[in-house]
């Protein structure tokens, strides 16, 4: 699908520091960043205190600790979900925790969450207090069934609270009604890191590290594990979540970073001292993902907690080896969805505004990514649905901008109450359950509140990029700058530009990737670029002289050397 190209508007930059270049101070000024924006030091993190229900949850895990109670971390089976379970485990032991474990739900049998069932699991392990991370503010009957069993039951959590939050001892979300947290886009492991710096500070009020003698934990040990969370679960980069970014990407840098995670990179073949957002985004993640997707989680956070190198690699090639696994269901998914909507592609007013697919011999694990590959393809929001036994059916959902999916759900669960089973998600994220018979009605109800909150325009893709560079800005120490100058991420998106070039050279490698060399307009200037996962029916093709292209600037590092390379976005041939 070819994306309508709209170029940002030219705004004042003089407020910005001077040392940074003309180009770069205008790319933040765009993203309405200040002078204080750019100081991404530890310093100026948002206080713990200020996010409601910490104080209350720290008290209650200190007194776990001093007491030698049974603390059972409940984890979720995602990025998020285990780089949270890894923080909080590793800060406990630090603190002096002696009888803390974890448990993560397999997606398969347990599904989503702190369900009765799970309670029931955690029971079996002689669990006494119950800490949720990345999940719990939908767990109302969970709750209920732990407190039954004399469990306590602290909640951290980011996800959208429902009409109704459950009855824990304490719940730690800052998009809580009532919590005044400035940052309501941090991820669940930001979520966990800030409880943990709060129970630190209570330790450090009861004199316990002295009584113990013990060091008081630095827990900057953990930011690592806490950028790669947040790159993963894709939230928003505003100022909080960039600083928390920027000092774990730092730790990777001077490899001071845990061995997990660098057994990850280098399996993605990524140069760990050279490390930027993107590459947590696109090669640590995924793998990390995998895990949860089509086996147990558990192997991801053993990964992330192991102290070995030589382990970390052995269990970093496993995740590899699924991964792989993950990519191959996902491409043979992605055939099948695309042929079943290949007719509906010939009569654009007969595409559904709102696409619901469903098979039933769909991995559960690959939905989400499905999902979020038709969502790229058709530019229409998208739910994925797979076979859960008994009945019942699971989706997963990805939105577009403009359309909120869990108020979505919200409207069509108000209009047709008890069709969908249970929800819950983010604005362009969000799961579900309904009963396999449902999914027709579903399909249609779902179609047409799609259509009442979009307008026609919204379903054309936009790419909004930084405009055209002059080919005096088109220069390796540009793209380094660009690069150093992140993080980059959601909601704070990497420069991207635009321009019109004579197409020189063209070819396929690796497949389905476009190795180009381009030619500036004006001839001055002569560049290597690629495009990955291009057309087939339209690349190459030697009658295409002139394209304008959407790329970003990039370094490509091959053999010790470095060179400049344009990564494609979009190319429309003129």
């Amino acid at each position: 699908m070819i994306h309508k190209i709209v170029r940002r508007d030219k705004v004042d930059d003089s407020h910005l520091p001077h040392t940074l270049s003309p180009l770069l101070r205008q790319i933040y000024a765009s993203r309405g960043s200040t002078a204080l924006d750019c100081d991404l030091s530890l310093k100026r993190l948002l206080r713990p205190d200020t996010m409601h229900g910490i104080v209350r949850a720290a008290e209650i895990i200190a007194d776990g600790i001093r007491d030698q109670r049974s603390i059972l971390i409940m984890g979720d089976f995602d990025a998020d979900g285990a780089t949270s379970t890894c923080v909080c485990l590793l800060a406990l032991k630090m603190m002096g925790a002696t009888r803390v474990d974890y448990l993560i739900p397999n997606r398969f049998d347990f599904g989503y969450g702190l369900s009765p069932e799970i309670v029931a699991v955690a029971g079996q392990k002689g669990a006494e207090l119950l800490i949720t991370v990345d999940n719990g503010i939908s767990s109302i009957e969970g709750v209920a069934a732990a407190k039954a069993m004399g469990m306590q039951v602290v909640i951290t959590d980011h996800h959208l609270p429902g009409k109704t939050i459950p009855d824990a001892d304490a719940i730690v979300n800052p998009n809580q009604n009532d919590c005044s947290f400035a940052s309501k886009s941090i991820a669940g492991v930001g979520v966990a890191f800030y409880l943990m710096s709060a129970l630190r500070a209570e330790l450090r009020t009861r004199n316990w590290y002295e009584e113990k003698g013990i060091a008081e934990p630095n827990l900057a040990q953990l930011l690592d594990i806490v950028a790669l969370g947040t790159v993963a679960d894709v939230v928003a980069l505003d100022g909080n979540n960039r600083i928390l970014v920027e000092a774990g990407l730092q730790r990777v840098r001077a490899g001071r970073c845990r061995p997990g995670i660098t057994a990850l990179l280098e399996v993605a073949k990524r140069n760990p001292s050279r490390i930027v957002a993107s590459d947590f985004g696109f090669a640590v993640g995924p793998r990390l993902n995998a895990a949860g997707r089509l086996d147990e989680m558990a192997l991801g956070v053993e990964t992330l907690l192991c102290d070995d190198m030589m382990t970390a690699r052995r269990m970093a090639s496993e995740l590899d080896g699924l991964n792989a696994e993950r990519r191959d269901l996902e491409a043979d998914m992605q055939q099948e969805a695309l042929k079943s909507l290949e007719k509906l592609e010939l009569d654009e007013d007969k595409l559904p505004w709102g696409i619901a697919l469903f098979k039933e011999d769909w991995h559960q694990g690959v939905i989400g990514i499905l999902a979020s590959r038709i969502k790229d393809r058709y530019h229409r929001p998208v739910i994925a649905f797979a076979d859960a036994g008994n009945g019942e059916i699971k989706g997963s959902a990805r939105s577009i901008k403009g359309l909120h999916m869990r108020d979505l759900l919200e409207l069509i669960n108000s209009r047709h109450p008890g069709m969908i089973l249970k929800f819950g998600g983010h604005a362009m994220a969000a799961g579900l359950s309904l009963l396999e018979k449902d999914f027709f009605t579903f399909e249609q109800a779902y179609d047409e509140a799609v259509r009442e909150l979009l307008k026609p325009e919204q379903l054309t893709g936009v790419m909004v990029t930084d405009g055209e560079l002059t080919p005096g800005e088109m220069t390796l120490p540009m793209a380094w700058e660009l690069r150093n100058a992140g993080p980059w991420g959601q909601e704070f998106p990497e420069p991207l530009f635009d321009g019109y070039f004579k197409v020189v050279q063209q070819r396929i490698v690796g497949e389905k990737h476009l190795k180009l060399v381009l030619e500036t307009n004006c001839g001055q200037l002569m560049l290597d670029a690629i495009a990955f996962n291009v057309d087939m029916k339209t690349w190459p093709d030697a009658t295409i002289q002139h394209a304008r292209v959407v790329y970003k600037l990039d370094v490509n590092e091959f053999r010790g050397n470095q060179t400049l390379q344009l990564m494609v976005d979009q190319i429309e041939p003129m």
